[in-house]
């Protein structure tokens, strides 16, 4: 994971949601100075659909991927006049599972962030989004930050952090990151039960953070059963503008309908969440 952001990648759907997505990808583009990736997937169920009703109703289906490409033209001249500095967007259609189709083009284009809208209401986006920002997570080295309309703070001044059972590595180096340029607070979080263990986490988690920045940390014990509500909890009453989560099982949502969906941090959460997989490598970042 790179110790800054370059380029920041975008999945647009056409939708109420890529507005919140495209907006927070802006303002991170004009504070790190990077690029923006607009792209949109046509997915394989719909080029075969469209390819059976062309067989029977003389359909052409290059209408689609010619109105795609116009919109996304649009979005990028629509956006493009708020970036500042060095930054530019590019756009992109591709076709196939998104999944797979994401998962190569953060690796072929070296993407350092994938910004993704959540929508409000929509269940079934919210399972497969889930699903999604999950697979992401574990199969690229780049993190995912999930946004919705009401979380477009325009700076990360409070970032959580919650520990589990393991140093967080690579979520200690994306807080340094955002520590450092937004000049944030970060708050080490850990829930209470087998204290020898996980004040020893807890502790050891934050000598990593005091080891490479001299960042503003706190640390705090939380009730209850399960990290990510009780991290959520207090994210909400301290007025947090960010969380750190990971897709492991103990950052999911308690409650039988959340482990049947796995539901993420992100989806019970109305404040920014970022997603990084487990520790992967170790961690060098560079000094203040």
């Amino acid at each position: 994971m790179s110790t800054d952001l370059h380029n920041i990648l975008v999945p647009v759907h056409f939708s109420s949601r890529d507005k919140w997505a495209i907006a927070k990808a802006i303002e991170l583009a004009n504070t790190f100075q990077c690029n923006i990736h607009l792209v949109h997937i046509v997915t394989s169920s719909s080029i075969l659909f469209k390819e059976l009703a062309s067989n029977f109703f003389l359909y052409d289906n290059t209408a689609d991927l010619t109105n795609a490409r116009r919109q996304l033209v649009d979005l990028r001249n629509q956006y493009r006049q708020h970036l500042c500095g060095k930054g530019k967007i590019e756009i992109s259609i591709l076709k196939g599972n998104p999944s797979t189709q994401l998962t190569d083009y953060i690796e072929q284009f070296e993407m350092d962030m994938v910004v993704m809208g959540l929508a409000r209401f929509n269940l079934f986006h919210r399972i497969l989004s889930s699903v999604t920002i999950s697979r992401l997570a574990r199969k690229t080295v780049v993190p995912v930050l999930t946004i919705r309309s009401t979380g477009l703070v325009s700076h990360f001044k409070k970032i959580v952090l919650p520990v589990g059972g393991e140093i967080p590595l690579r979520r200690i180096k994306m807080a340094t990151m955002l520590a450092r340029t937004y000049k944030s607070t970060v708050y080490l979080v850990g829930l209470r039960g087998n204290e020898n263990v996980a004040e020893q986490i807890l502790n050891n988690t934050l000598d990593v953070l005091q080891s490479i920045s001299t960042i503003p940390v706190q640390c705090f014990w939380l009730e209850g059963k399960n990290l990510a509500k009780s991290t959520l909890d207090f994210s909400k009453r301290i007025n947090a503008d960010l969380i750190l989560a990971n897709p492991l099982k103990e950052f999911h949502m308690p409650g039988w309908w959340s482990r049947i969906t796995r539901k993420l941090l992100s989806y019970g959460s109305s404040i920014p969440v970022i997603t990084v997989d487990k520790n992967t490598e170790n961690i060098t970042v560079s000094g203040e």
